[in-house]
């Protein structure tokens, strides 16, 4: 009889084993991206002491030994035996009205809170790529709210009957300052800027002379410079009797000054388009402003995303600088909160910075994230 070989067939998977520990979970992490050799696990090692040596002292100046209540100066002061106390931030808790409305009366602070409540519910589903009625809310974000928030915040008479108390700018301060600055730039100076960047890459002499002239003079000036001289020179250059207000000078200044670097910012992208995508737009019959609009610059500005948000990231901060022409920021109404000698205490400069550098990493930090999540978003590469 033969021999005959007996095979056995698996009919059923096979049942899945787990990986090994070492190779998964937070343990698997930590042995691929911290000890993965000798010279990561010494990095790893540097680095956490540097780190614990950095922000040790920070946790306890601002939470361990912070102070969270009192109603003066005592209640910060270093104690018996201590060289220094922490954060002060009963100071700051105090003082919270004046760092987000200035000196806007108080009895009319709601208005103020009603133009940061329709800031927030316009501009969050305006950012929500899935939300519907984008048309609708765009046209309520950009044309409806900056007439309604103008309003509301300086106010508003008909004839001898006073709907809304006047509320001069010179009264304004602290976080309002900052973000109708911050906002009114960056709305304002991403069109302009665009029209610029077109302008300077235009077939058109004389347009593409003025748009490089324009943008040279503004990138070539401190933005300090430019406040002073449209807060300080430009009245004197007015025929008598003609003035503008101090903060829509500011204005003016800021949003000339960031739209230049936009411009920048936007031909990068433009240049960055192959040729191919203008020649198969005029193939198609497409127009300038159709083939701009439709094919060009939704390709260039999704390229120049971070460029872009780095710019806005830049103006945000920048707004501190108005404080050399008299107006009070956040920053500067945190600085002259110093001058209280109820609150004076060691700390109580450090506590004023420290809530400062708070608010506008927030910020910028919320700016920086939904940059990345919007590049994301819009890729249609191949990443690996």
């Amino acid at each position: 009889m033969a021999n005959t070989d007996i095979f056995q067939i698996r009919t059923e998977d096979a049942p899945l084993l787990a990986a090994p520990v070492s190779t998964r979970g937070v343990v698997g992490w930590m042995r691929q991206n911290l000890f993965s050799s000798v010279a990561n696990t010494v990095l790893t090692i540097v680095g956490i002491l540097i780190a614990y040596w950095i922000i040790m002292p920070f946790i306890q100046f601002a939470i361990i030994n912070a102070v969270w209540t009192g109603s003066d100066r005592t209640a910060c002061l270093p104690v018996e035996g201590a060289t220094h106390a922490g954060a002060c931030w009963a100071y700051v808790i105090d003082y919270l009205p004046q760092f987000i409305y200035g000196r806007y009366p108080t009895d009319e602070v709601y208005r103020v809170n009603i133009v940061y409540a329709m800031f927030v519910l316009l501009l969050v589903p305006l950012l929500m790529p899935t939300m519907p009625f984008k048309t609708a809310n765009a046209i309520l974000f950009l044309v409806v709210f900056p007439v309604v928030s103008y309003f509301l915040l300086t106010g508003l008479v008909f004839g001898d009957t006073v709907v809304l108390p006047i509320v001069g700018t010179a009264r304004w301060g602290g976080l309002l300052v900052t973000m109708v600055i911050a906002v009114t730039g960056i709305v304002a100076s991403l069109p302009l800027g665009v029209a610029l960047a077109l302008g300077r890459r235009s077939n058109m002499p004389i347009i593409k002379l003025v748009s490089v002239i324009f943008i040279e003079f503004w990138r070539g000036v401190p933005l300090i410079t430019v406040l002073f001289m449209s807060s300080v020179m430009l009245p004197l250059f007015l025929p008598e009797g003609v003035t503008f207000d101090k903060l829509l000078r500011v204005l003016i200044g800021v949003t000339l000054f960031s739209a230049a670097y936009m411009a920048e910012v936007v031909r990068g992208g433009l240049q960055a388009i192959p040729k191919g995508q203008y020649e198969g737009a005029m193939a198609l019959g497409l127009r300038f402003w159709q083939m701009m609009g439709l094919i060009i610059l939704p390709q260039a500005l999704k390229l120049v995303i971070p460029g872009i948000v780095n710019t806005f990231i830049g103006l945000f901060k920048d707004t501190t600088l108005v404080l050399i022409v008299g107006m009070f920021d956040l920053l500067g109404q945190i600085q002259s909160s110093f001058s209280d000698p109820t609150w004076s205490t060691p700390t109580q400069g450090h506590t004023g910075y420290l809530f400062a550098a708070i608010v506008f990493w927030i910020f910028c930090f919320g700016m920086s994230r939904y940059s990345i999540f919007m590049e994301n978003r819009l890729h249609t590469g191949h990443k690996r």
